[in-house]
């Protein structure tokens, strides 16, 4: 009678718990190619998770068994709160459907997993993406920068984009002041911009120095890029090759303010060797457009900005992009192609979105501000 009182106790508490699973944050896409895609999302406890996908034919989600992916990198199902899934071998330019799964685990002896209630996105608000054409001759694409956690201008901004008919978004740092918690990363910024568009359009960040601050800066690739190998990174969209590089911190590693915990000298050497080989490659040399972004601008002033101008600068000036595309001073500036650094930049302010277009016949950039109204515009023509 005993063993029975205390089995049905742990039954219950298993379900109490088990009503309890949540997804609380996503999904959204990263790291999207022409026949991948990598999904993530956030629950409130341990769970396994996975995506199923379903072609856009018009069909019931439940009409039959959909194929499922699972977080399960070493072969193992990732027992965990973050869960990012990479969809590999997809069709290019075709729209898919997919629900994302979290399964509770509420406990894993041995061989003996006991599991609790499952929570997933609903099969009848459809959640779909679409893969890019490599063929594609025309991309269009938009970028913000230092929102620090505004979501008022965020959503500002990202009114100002036709976000269905934008092939992605680009965040260029400092969306939050500091990541110390997880909160702060969801709430800053990425729960606003699922809810705007990033569970069927996908966004690139590139890293900005105030997303090295705090307990959550050495977390970061767990939320954002997960299927790159580094933080830095490539990827192309129609005619454009773009480079994502992350210039670290803005102030020497022996500053008062890292105590001791930053190694950006060494980081930016090697990001500056991984780029050496980037521009040397086919892939670069055959885009017909070539896009730099970076957080912080090639400059003097600054260590930070010193070091880009230093590591990142010669390495471009040989390989000769069309554009680096900037923010950080929290101003607007179009600067020529001179003679330390030989291609153009623009830089974003932190109250405007640029909204960037690439076609046969060459770039144009419209930068516009919260009202809607174009402060600057640039082209580079074929």
């Amino acid at each position: 009678m005993k063993h029975y009182f205390f089995s049905a106790l742990l039954i219950t508490i298993a379900c109490l718990r088990a009503g309890a699973v949540e997804i609380i944050h996503g999904p959204y896409l990263q790291n999207m190619e022409k026949d991948r895609v990598t999904i993530v999302w956030v629950t409130d406890q341990p769970t396994v998770g996975w995506v199923e996908t379903a072609p856009d034919d018009g069909s019931v989600f439940y009409e039959v068994p959909r194929p499922r992916y699972f977080d399960a990198p070493t072969g193992v199902k990732e027992t965990a709160r973050i869960h990012s899934v990479t969809l590999t071998g997809l069709t290019p330019n075709t729209t898919y459907r997919y629900r994302v799964y979290a399964r509770e685990v509420l406990e894993h002896k041995g061989n003996y997993v006991t599991y609790g209630h499952t929570k997933a996105t609903s099969p009848y608000q459809v959640l779909t993406f679409r893969t890019p054409d490599p063929s594609g001759e025309k991309v269009n694409f938009a970028v913000v920068n230092d929102i620090h956690g505004d979501n008022e201008k965020l959503t500002d901004l990202i009114g100002q984009c036709d976000a269905a008919a934008t092939d992605f978004f680009i965040f260029n740092g400092d969306m939050v002041s500091v990541s110390e918690t997880e909160e702060q990363i969801f709430s800053g910024f990425m729960d606003k911009a699922v809810e705007l568009f990033a569970t069927a359009v996908p966004m690139y960040y590139a890293r900005g120095n105030h997303e090295t601050r705090g307990a959550m800066a050495t977390h970061f690739k767990e939320y954002f890029s997960p299927g790159a190998d580094h933080i830095y990174y490539t990827f192309r969209q129609g005619p454009v090759f773009f480079i994502m590089l992350d210039g670290g911190e803005d102030k020497p590693d022996t500053d008062i303010e890292y105590y001791d915990i930053t190694d950006y000298d060494t980081y930016r050497r090697d990001e500056a060797a991984w780029l050496s080989e980037v521009v040397n490659s086919e892939e670069y040399r055959n885009a017909p457009y070539k896009v730099v972004i970076c957080h912080m601008p090639p400059d003097i002033g600054w260590y930070g900005s010193c070091q880009v101008l230093e590591k990142f600068a010669p390495v471009l000036n040989e390989a000769k992009p069309d554009i680096m595309l900037c923010g950080h001073y929290h101003s607007h500036d179009i600067r020529k192609a001179g003679t330390a650094v030989k291609f153009p930049i623009i830089i974003n302010d932190n109250k405007s979105v640029i909204k960037a277009t690439a076609d046969a016949a060459g770039l144009k950039f419209s930068i516009t501000g919260r009202d809607g109204k174009e402060t600057a515009h640039f082209e580079i023509k074929k």
